[in-house]
């Protein structure tokens, strides 16, 4: 009996050591040069389930593609639930890339909106996420530009949160980006793919990203791969403080 339960403490002490991240094979020794993992960007989804309920449910069990994670959900009606920490990767963004980051759930926090994705979002939701946006780019010291869609960063193959979000309403709360109307039109030779890519949309699949861009910024569909008048005025809108802005001092 003393020999079974030296056992189950040796074992306890093992299962302890390995849940605190100490290998109980090695000697541990502190180092300070170390932190946890630092999110730089927010990705924005929607659930495309009936409620927040069966949307719990799935984001903690699997869907029929498999597991799926995010950090936080945003109901209908403003309620906020927290399903990983933040300093954790949640499996939500899945291949893709914004900018030059290629691994975007391990640079991201995901946050899920209840949302079918064909209806409008209610502005006790948007009033809530403005509110947890605020807080993760504090807290984290997340670029409050870097606030992007799935569909930005996956264009073709995601298209959340969609053209029915309100994303100049998320801008006027200081998240994310909005072009100015009164920036005048781009000078000639401009180069609009090349905008959009400096914005950070992948150029693999030019449609898909196109249509992306304007859920986003104009609201509408597309279905071609053009670049219209409108689309470049607005991209140089965007990409202009990218240009324009005075070059760091030397030290």
């Amino acid at each position: 009996m003393a020999l079974r339960w030296l056992s189950i403490a040796l074992l306890a002490a093992l299962l302890s050591s390995c849940a605190t991240g100490h290998n109980p094979l090695a000697k541990w020794e502190r180092s300070r040069n170390f932190n946890e993992r630092q999110p730089v960007l927010i990705v924005l989804h929607y659930t495309t389930e009936e409620s927040s309920e069966k949307s719990l449910h799935t984001l903690k069990t699997a869907n029929s593609k498999g597991p799926v994670g995010v950090h936080y959900l945003v109901g209908r009606d403003g309620r906020l639930f927290q399903l990983v920490k933040d300093g954790k990767r949640a499996w939500h963004a899945g291949g893709g890339r914004w900018g030059t980051i290629t691994d975007v759930n391990s640079a991201s926090i995901g946050i899920e909106l209840d949302n079918s994705g064909h209806d409008p979002f209610p502005d006790v939701q948007i009033d809530k996420l403005i509110v947890l946006l605020n807080d993760l780019t504090q807290r984290l010291a997340i670029p409050r530009r870097q606030v992007i869609g799935h569909e930005d960063m996956a264009p073709g193959r995601k298209i959340d949160p969609g053209p029915l979000f309100p994303w100049k309403r998320l801008y006027e709360a200081g998240f994310g980006m909005w072009p100015d109307p009164d920036a005048g039109e781009p000078p000639p030779g401009f180069d609009g793919w090349l905008a959009m890519a400096a914005i950070g949309y992948p150029l693999d699949d030019r449609e898909g990203a196109l249509r992306a861009f304007r859920h986003r910024f104009r609201g509408i569909e597309s279905q071609d791969a053009e670049l219209e008048a409108e689309d470049l005025r607005i991209l140089y809108s965007l990409t202009r403080p990218l240009v324009t802005q005075p070059p760091a001092k030397s030290q």
